[in-house]
């Protein structure tokens, strides 16, 4: 179902049984397979694949040329770079154990996740059965082997992380201004993790390896 405040390209072509949602935009060229379901105010751009049954949450992005393979689920706010790949099987072969040719239904998915507000990069391939924690960003051309947790920013091949990033995006800095570390020092002074753009406030939470907003300024400073 299509819903007629969505706007869908005459050169798209998206399934009978697909979905789409209020005020969504489905690009020229653009491919959405059987049973995938596009949330509210997407846009997906030129050359995109949405394959059979992924998902994509509400206020998704997914730039030109993107590759989403089955077993893909998208939450919301998420942002996909042109080019990149979101792939399905960790172990595929061209041909079954009866050497004939394989399709779709012989192989066995794993799943991929990106949840609320992620972003990968131009050219980024995400493996087979990796989850994306929210606000998490994947630089481009990066190649994600294993689970990228919630604020990290990761880059390279195979991806590692180099540091931590806002919900606004923008790379959060030490108490002294500085890109903050992949792990932060255990015993500074003054452990948060700050955003020069939005002042948003974090801390480093080392058995989870992820971030935790906090509330109030920096340790330090003036209330």
């Amino acid at each position: 179902m299509i819903d007629p405040t969505a706007t869908v390209d005459a050169g798209a072509d998206v399934h009978p049984s697909a979905s789409v949602g209020a005020r969504s935009t489905i690009g020229r060229r653009a491919e959405v397979r059987a049973n995938a379901a596009v949330g509210a105010d997407c846009r997906v751009e030129a050359g995109v694949l949405v394959d059979d049954s992924v998902t994509l949450g509400d206020g998704v992005q997914i730039e030109r040329g993107a590759l989403l393979y089955r077993g893909v689920t998208i939450a919301d706010d998420v942002f996909v770079g042109p080019g990149a790949i979101l792939t399905n099987d960790r172990y595929p072969r061209a041909v079954t154990t009866s050497s004939e040719l394989a399709d779709a239904a012989d192989r066995a998915v794993t799943p991929v996740q990106l949840q609320d507000g992620a972003s990968i990069g131009a050219g980024a391939v995400v493996v087979a059965g990796v989850t994306i924690g929210a606000y998490a960003t994947v630089g481009a051309g990066a190649v994600v082997t294993r689970d990228v947790p919630s604020h990290a920013l990761v880059v390279g091949s195979p991806a590692r992380r180099i540091g931590w990033v806002c919900s606004c995006g923008a790379r959060l800095v030490d108490a002294e201004g500085h890109p903050a570390d992949a792990v932060p020092p255990p015993y500074a002074l003054h452990t948060e993790l700050i955003c020069s753009s939005c002042e948003r406030v974090y801390a480093y939470i080392p058995d989870a390896e992820t971030l935790e907003e906090r509330a109030g300024p920096p340790q330090g400073a003036p209330a």
